[in-house]
């Protein structure tokens, strides 16, 4: 039996959150009213949401020894995450990033990569089996892609089942695609490898139809509007979103991300994991998750 039911290899940054009325445009100063520290990253906040969703999740990342690296170790202990093989990073600081939201909930950020981006490719095999392996590893964008590979290649050979979070957008090899079991994409991600602006529900079937290929899988997460699940030869199902006062949406696709990998792990098909890791993110958006 695998050591975890997943792991999480990818970011962590302390966010810097700031409210404020409007994103600034250039040359000009907005005052916000507040602003708090959060513990981020995409592979941070995934593998914190599949611990609170019940799985046990251990994360491979590289930390600064600095007071920000600190808070983010902590934060994933505090969520029950295992963070053994969250390496120290000497000469690099911990990764951060500044996000503006604003009242109505929606957001934008700028991320300072750090020490995210030395991440050792060539020690993730001994880290995977240091851990004892998982059933289901969970990757994003915001690290190095031979970091990704190296992942892939490890979990492959224990057969665990590998869900590509591809975002931000960034030019993917074929070799990482071909080993990806579930690819989830947003709509602007979606229209970046897809070929095609995604607006609706319409246009986003056949964007996660395109995307699908041999054993993989496509989602493609619309926000308030629902997400459209493309499996294989089946055609493509839409899930509505669960209605919900929106407080911050800042977090939310991590938040799906984590609870699908946690219901996958557990033996869900795919279109039930969508739809519990659809609930969830609304129930996060609402600041209620």
């Amino acid at each position: 039996m695998p050591g975890f039911d997943v792991i999480v290899c990818g970011s962590l940054h302390l966010d810097v959150m700031v409210a404020a009325p409007n994103l600034p445009r250039p040359d000009e100063t907005v005052v916000g009213s507040k602003w708090w520290l959060k513990s981020g990253g995409k592979g941070g906040n995934q593998a914190v949401m599949a611990a609170r969703a019940g799985a046990r999740v251990a994360m491979i990342g590289r930390i600064g020894r600095d007071d920000f690296g600190a808070r983010l170790r902590a934060n994933l202990e505090a969520a029950g995450v295992d963070s053994t093989a969250v390496a120290v990073d000497e000469s690099a600081a911990s990764g951060m990033s500044v996000a503006i939201v604003r009242g109505d909930g929606e957001y934008g950020a700028v991320i300072v990569s750090g020490a995210n981006l030395n991440i050792e490719p060539t020690a993730i095999s001994d880290q995977w089996r240091a851990l004892g392996g998982a059933k289901a590893l969970v990757l994003q964008n915001e690290i190095p892609e031979a970091v990704n590979l190296a992942a892939t290649q490890a979990a492959r050979a224990e057969a665990a089942l590998i869900v590509l979070n591809a975002a931000p957008a960034r030019a993917l090899s074929p070799q990482l695609l071909e080993r990806v079991d579930v690819l989830v994409v947003n709509r602007i991600e979606a229209g970046a490898y897809g070929g095609e602006e995604v607006g609706d529900r319409a246009s986003a079937a056949r964007v996660a139809a395109h995307l699908t290929a041999g054993r993989r899988s496509a989602i493609v997460t619309l926000g308030g509007d629902g997400l459209v699940v493309a499996a294989n030869s089946a055609a493509p199902a839409f899930i509505p979103p669960k209605r919900v006062r929106v407080a911050s949406a800042h977090g939310a696709g991590d938040c799906f991300v984590g609870t699908l990998a946690a219901a996958i792990a557990r033996g869900a098909a795919l279109i039930d994991a969508c739809r519990l890791a659809s609930d969830a993110a609304a129930d996060h958006v609402a600041g209620s998750g």
